[in-house]
């Protein structure tokens, strides 16, 4: 596998799902949606949420959903139109129904058109099919037990010493959607503290993305072309920063088939070595 770090002066990493691979938390988001659906209609939602994980789902990460329509819409990542409309069974829509609903590039607004970019999404997905208009309360729950001692994380090893190693040759920044206090926190059970140059929170991506990516770029007087871009979420660190030009690498926890970025790998452990001799 071709090392990126040797090329770059910059490397920008994701935090969720890209510097810890636990997913529990994902499961605990699905559960807590659950609480709002019928005893009957929770047995449904878990049957698709364990097949969309497995893999066996229309719905996948990669895809798109319409909740107005319940389509599920396979998308170009760079030029944003929309090649092909299944529902939620898996049949496929015939064009003529759908070409003027989706003008292109298509928006995602994540919530009437939503990206399933990573984990936190199939639950999200499910849960609108299935007739919760509000999926932000279980969020919020998912978040706040998160902060609780019953959460942990798995410390992988060796890497707070290769992000330290690639700091000493590099500058390493750390852009995230999560806020202050839970990036804080995160850092502190990962034993990552100290290993950023810069640390940006709530960075709203994919809406900002490109913009964060570029100002990050000239604060560090570099260019796109010597720029890396880690994460496991394609719509928002991968396909933005291969439209700016930059290197990328994409971490799929899930082994999926989509594959975007330069290089693509299953963990961030899988990395570490490359960091040490970068």
């Amino acid at each position: 596998m071709n090392n990126l770090f040797k090329d770059v002066d910059l490397v920008i990493f994701d935090l969720d799902g890209t510097l810890y691979e636990d997913t529990d938390h994902f499961d605990y988001y699905a559960d807590t949606l659950a609480k709002e659906l019928s005893e009957e209609t929770q047995e449904r939602f878990f049957t698709d949420y364990k097949e969309m994980k497995k893999g066996n789902h229309i719905v996948s990460i990669g895809k798109a959903y319409d909740v107005k329509n319940d389509y599920v819409i396979e998308v170009d990542p760079f030029k944003g139109h929309v090649e092909k409309v299944h529902r939620w069974n898996g049949e496929e829509v015939s064009a003529t129904e759908w070409e003027n609903l989706y003008p292109s590039p298509v928006s995602y607004d994540f919530d009437q058109l939503i990206a399933i970019g990573d984990g936190w999404w199939l639950p999200n997905v499910a849960a609108r099919h299935y007739g919760i208009s509000d999926p932000q309360p279980a969020y919020d729950a998912t978040k706040e037990y998160m902060a609780t001692e019953h959460f942990s994380l798995t410390v992988i090893e060796g890497l707070r010493e290769g992000l330290l190693s690639l700091k000493e040759k590099k500058s390493v920044v750390l852009l995230t959607n999560s806020t202050e206090d839970d990036v804080e926190r995160l850092l502190h059970l990962l034993q990552l503290e100290g290993v950023f140059h810069e640390v940006i929170t709530s960075a709203r991506k994919p809406q900002y993305t490109k913009q964060r990516f570029e100002e990050i770029i000239a604060r560090y007087n570099t260019s796109p072309e010597k720029t890396l871009s880690i994460g496991d979420n394609y719509l928002n660190e991968i396909i933005p920063a291969q439209t700016l030009g930059m290197k990328s690498i994409y971490i799929d926890l899930e082994e999926g088939a989509m594959t975007f970025g330069d290089v693509k790998v299953r963990s961030i452990s899988n990395l570490i070595e490359q960091m040490k001799e970068a």
